[in-house]
């Protein structure tokens, strides 16, 4: 029989993993309420397809919003929430539950995750409440910042709410935003942010982008997220 699309032949584990396939399924299995994630890439190492396996009464909208920040935290991976099924079963093996909550809670204890983000009108004012809640090794933070309705001030004040929960977050490091603004390219436009690091004597400048979907808000905080997963990976106890 062929190999499937996007998987290579021959044993599992004597088969290398060079588009880190088998490092973003164990990454997605590991997030609550997923059974099974099986990810398809092209020949150049694109994803094309990801495929999940999820008990029934998720949100499925939820799930992608999960499975997106997960993969950009953990893995610096964007993916387009088309290229994203769902399937739903009620069946779960006692087993397979308990393995999946033990990595799932070690997954937790070092990745910084996107959790909520919330856009709330201030009364007798042209002005929003932006929240923004992260989770970082276990730990859940959110942080507010109120703004004027407009794009460009939307996305200042997501990104500055989404880098003053990380600094909140940082117990051996500290973060400041630097900047945010909306860019256009390719026919799309992007929230582009650039954060300052200090990490002892390091200061460093971190830039990160994400596409406008859903909302200028949100994509300002996975820019955020996007400009310092790596940084904050790199500083987490072995």
């Amino acid at each position: 029989m062929p190999p499937e699309p996007g998987r290579p032949s021959g044993p599992v584990d004597a088969v290398p993993d060079p588009w880190g396939v088998r490092r973003a399924e164990n990454l997605l299995t590991s997030l609550e309420g997923i059974l099974s994630a099986r990810v398809v890439t092209t020949p150049l190492g694109e994803v094309s397809e990801i495929h999940i396996l999820a008990q029934a009464g998720l949100q499925p909208k939820q799930l992608v919003r999960n499975i997106e920040s997960a993969l950009l935290a953990q893995l610096g991976l964007k993916v387009d929430h088309r290229k994203i099924s769902i399937a739903q079963t009620a069946e779960v093996r006692p087993i397979e539950a308990l393995e999946r909550d033990t990595v799932r809670e070690r997954i937790l204890q070092r990745t910084l995750l996107f959790e909520n983000l919330s856009v709330v009108p201030v009364s007798l004012k042209k002005n929003i409440t932006i929240t923004v809640t992260l989770s970082y090794r276990g730990k859940v933070e959110s942080a507010e910042e109120e703004s004027s309705d407009t794009p460009r001030s939307r996305v200042e004040g997501a990104a500055k709410a989404a880098v003053t929960v990380l600094d909140r977050l940082l117990t051996d490091a500290s973060v400041a935003l630097e900047g945010a603004k909306i860019v256009d390219g390719f026919d799309r436009e992007f929230a582009f942010v650039a954060v300052q690091g200090l990490g002892g004597r390091e200061m460093i400048l971190m830039t990160g982008t994400s596409e406008i979907k859903e909302s200028a808000e949100r994509a300002a905080v996975f820019a955020v997220l996007d400009a310092t997963n790596r940084w904050t990976e790199a500083r987490r106890p072995a």
